[in-house]
Parts: C-alpha cells; sequence; structure tokens
C-alpha cells in the first residue's frame, strides 16, 4: 500500500444514526471547506437515500451500509466512467474475495449483482471547477442483513446469499480501503478491463426498453465513455449512455 492511500485512509469516520444522505453531508463539508480527501460518512438510516437517476434508495435501519467517500481524483475529467469503473470493481473484489463460491458482477453502470440480484448501489457525484476535477462523493449502500424487499423483487443481500451475519465495521474497511485503492492506485483502464470482466450478462442476449417498445441484444462491454455496447439481432453495433435504455429482468 502506497503511503499516499495509507495518509489518505487516515482521514475521519464520521459515524451518525440518521441522516438524510450521506452524500448530501459530504457535500455540505465539501461546501464549507471542513472536508479532506479520504473523509468518509456513515449512517445507520438514510430518510432519504440516493439511488441513481433521481431515484431513492430505500433500506431498513441498521441493516445496509451507507458511507460516502470524500476523494480528490487525480486524473482527467474524460476518466470519470473508468473511476466509476474502479470503485465499482472495488466493492465486488471485497464482496467476491469473502464469498468466493457467490456470482459477484457488475450491472451496468455501476450495480453490484450477486447470484443474480442486486445487492449494492454505488452513487459518485463530481465537483468541477472549470476543467479541474476538485472531488468525487462516491456514496455505497450494501444490503447487508436486509431480508425483505418489498416491491424489489430482484433485490438481495449478503444475508440472504449467504445466510451468514456479518461483521459490519469490517466490511466498511475493507470496502474504504479498496476504494482508495483503486482509485489511486494504477492506471484506471486497467480497472475497466476488470470492469468488463465482470460486467452482468456480457456475452448473453438481454432484454431492453427503450421509448416504450422492447428489444434484445447482446451484451459487448462498457467503452471508455461510459456506453454500453450491444449487438443487435442483424449484427449492428449500437453504444448507448446510462438512461437511455432500461434493463428489463
Amino acid at each position: 500500500m502506497s503511503s499516499n492511500v495509507k495518509d489518505v485512509l487516515q482521514a475521519p469516520i464520521i459515524r451518525f444514526d440518521s441522516l438524510d444522505s450521506t452524500n448530501n453531508r459530504a457535500a455540505q463539508m465539501i461546501d464549507a471547506d471542513t472536508s479532506e480527501e479520504g473523509l468518509t460518512i456513515v449512517a445507520l438510516e438514510q430518510t432519504a437515500g440516493k439511488g441513481q437517476r433521481g431515484n431513492v434508495w430505500k433500506d431498513e435501519p441498521a441493516q445496509s451500509l451507507l458511507m460516502s467517500i470524500v476523494l480528490q481524483p487525480k486524473v482527467a475529467i474524460d476518466a470519470q466512467f473508468s473511476f466509476s469503473a474502479a470503485v465499482a470493481v472495488a466493492v465486488a473484489t471485497v464482496i467476491q474475495d469473502l464469498e468466493p463460491e457467490l456470482n459477484v458482477c457488475i450491472k451496468f453502470p455501476n450495480d453490484i449483482i450477486i447470484n443474480d440480484k442486486k445487492a449494492a448501489g454505488i452513487l459518485i457525484e463530481n465537483s468541477l471547477r472549470g476543467n479541474i476535477w476538485t472531488h468525487a462523493i462516491v456514496g455505497t449502500g450494501i444490503n447487508i442483513h436486509q431480508r425483505t424487499f418489498d416491491g424489489l423483487p430482484n433485490a438481495t443481500s449478503l444475508f440472504l446469499a449467504t445466510k451468514k451475519v456479518w461483521d459490519m465495521d469490517v466490511m466498511l474497511h475493507l470496502i474504504r480501503q479498496k476504494i482508495i485503492e483503486y482509485t489511486r492506485g494504477r492506471n484506471l483502464d486497467y480497472y475497466l478491463n476488470c470492469y468488463n470482466d465482470l460486467l452482468y450478462k456480457r456475452g448473453e442476449r438481454q432484454t431492453f426498453s427503450e421509448n416504450g417498445s422492447t428489444f434484445s441484444a447482446i451484451v459487448l462491454n462498457v467503452n471508455a465513455a461510459g456506453q454500453l455496447v450491444l449487438q443487435l439481432e442483424e449484427g449492428n453495433i449500437q453504444a448507448h449512455a446510462h438512461g437511455e435504455l432500461t434493463w428489463v429482468w
């Protein structure tokens, strides 16, 4: 582990019983100039947790690992997706290393899938000043012990997948360290390759919805621009940005 990573890991971890959103609190501290790189906000409960594209992240109190890490990327703005890929690979790697028998994948753009069900989500909110990428707030919500998911038939938790009780604090430190290591380590292109190795349904035919109609395509990969590359039935290749398509489970 580099000395730089060790320094970032020395930043405080601030814990709350309840917050509207750990990402919101991290952003407030950045705005107030009271944050530092590696600062981590953790909550037992979020009353207005955020998901991708304005969705709400739902959790039962004290059953999920809810945290946001403040980072200061040292890469160009056009590397945002590779940075995001490194975060997703970090989370997936921790879970896979702890439970090698699980089938852990990353569903585009950065949901963590265990045995074909969503177990975790990642939301990265970036701060830019001109052409300078000043901060990335890396929010993660990982279903650890939650046992029921009303209205979410495709959700799961580590407990449901393994029938084991997990040490939430150990998970916090392992995932925090891995995220910091991967986003400050080797060339981010390496993690984009790792991401594609873990890409959910890669090489398989999947159904998508676009503007009210459905179609099927083979999932090929995700490119450096953060576009999902698909091969249509007639052989044409298309690339779609996040939000253009809806995944049909």
